[in-house]
């Protein structure tokens, strides 16, 4: 079986997590999903509008997805990929390099973000409409 980790904060669930997740999953047979807590978030000054057992729930219900863990620290990577018997980690583009020091234990694969579609596009728009 070749398993499949990405992680995110997966806030206001849209398309382009679902693509990423499915893209994800395509790649392999199992795929964890390392979900920032909340006090992760904090650290990562990101304010997320739904708590980590709300995001949890959700992804949970996610066909693609077969199991969330969640993601403490930036540190907890190579734990997490030895720990779970990872075969690929998988990142949005725009962290093209970040976790490059995985290839050590497992392939990196950095795949195309979803274009004109993001949480805080979406949190942007939400809060200039409820101020109009």
């Amino acid at each position: 079986m070749k398993k499949v980790l990405t992680y995110g904060t997966f806030d206001l669930l849209h398309r382009g997590h679902i693509q990423l997740l499915k893209r994800a999953r395509d790649l392999g047979d199992h795929l964890t999903v390392g979900l920032s807590s909340d006090e992760f978030n904090v650290l990562k000054n990101k304010k997320s509008y739904y708590s980590f057992e709300h995001r949890k729930v959700i992804l949970e219900a996610v066909r693609y997805v077969d199991i969330v863990i969640p993601e403490m620290n930036w540190d907890q990577k190579i734990n997490d990929v030895l720990q779970n018997n990872i075969d690929i980690f998988v990142m949005g583009d725009d962290w093209e390099g970040h976790f490059d020091f995985l290839q050590e234990y497992c392939e990196v694969i950095y795949l195309p973000r979803t274009v004109g579609v993001s949480s805080t596009k979406i949190k942007n728009e939400l809060f200039s409409v409820n101020n109009d």
